[in-house]
């Protein structure tokens, strides 16, 4: 059973076209039967445009194994007196699910990517957290690509506000125990004997995700299509207890060593 990330593992940070191997591999679990979930921290499109846009170019996933962060904000976060933060698409995703945004007194701090964050920003968000503000993110990647070039992911950014502040933040998506949960709960209509240890996550965010998913007894697979440009990069730095379990370059590497 799996639980596999989108963004630089399914398709390319580049230009969003799926990964070498990647529509082959979830077509070969279709054809087996096996139990998966596309567990993604998609932020920049509705949940249903994401998934619309994935089965377009050429996954064959129905919309009951899908999950993003979006499909859980509202209940982690209310809705009213938000200063979010993030790319134009994240703000206009929020409106469309009617959350009202107020950068006077706000009653909470949303992060998503943005790969323009401004001093004149973490000011503001610093003064909104020290009079009160909760912090959230929505996700907790670890590096955000774009253009070929990496920049600090959500992850990165809410602990350099914690750092700043002291107020300690929650976090919707991956790596968060309740966004495994509920994927592990839309698993278990699949399977309904699966439990965290017979799920395989794979994901080239090895901070990010599968540091979370190795906590919660997964098995972890590292792929270097994305984030990272060789294993070697990250994994010599990592808690022993953190490193992934196996490591491969793309998806048609893991469709070759099945």
């Amino acid at each position: 059973m799996y639980f596999i990330d989108v963004q630089g593992t399914l398709i390319s940070d580049s230009d969003k076209s799926p990964i070498e191997g990647s529509v082959e591999f979830i077509s070969y679990l279709n054809e087996e039967n096996i139990p998966y979930m596309i567990v993604t921290n998609n932020t920049k499109k509705a949940s249903y445009d994401f998934y619309e846009y994935l089965v377009s170019i050429g996954f064959d996933i129905s919309f009951d194994k899908y999950l993003d962060p979006l499909m859980l904000l509202e209940t982690r976060v209310d809705k009213s007196a938000v200063a979010a933060y993030g790319a134009p698409e994240f703000l206009k995703t929020l409106e469309s699910m009617e959350y009202s945004f107020d950068f006077v007194k706000p009653k909470t701090v949303l992060i998503a990517i943005k790969e323009d964050f401004n001093s004149e920003e973490y000011a503001q968000i610093i003064d909104f957290l020290l009079a009160g503000a909760t912090l959230v993110g929505m996700h907790e990647t670890s590096i955000y690509v774009k253009n070929n070039k990496r920049y600090p992911g959500v992850g990165a950014i809410l602990k350099l506000l914690e750092f700043a502040t002291s107020v300690s933040y929650d976090v919707v998506g991956k790596p968060s125990s309740a966004f495994y949960e509920k994927a592990l709960k839309k698993l278990q209509e699949q399977e309904t004997k699966a439990k965290y240890d017979s799920i395989t996550m794979i994901s080239d965010d090895v901070k990010g995700d599968l540091g979370g998913a190795k906590e919660l007894g997964m098995k972890t697979i590292f792929v270097t299509s994305g984030k990272y440009k060789t294993a070697q990069e990250i994994v010599p730095l990592l808690e022993e207890n953190l490193k992934p379990d196996l490591v491969y370059k793309n998806m048609q590497e893991i469709m070759e060593k099945i």
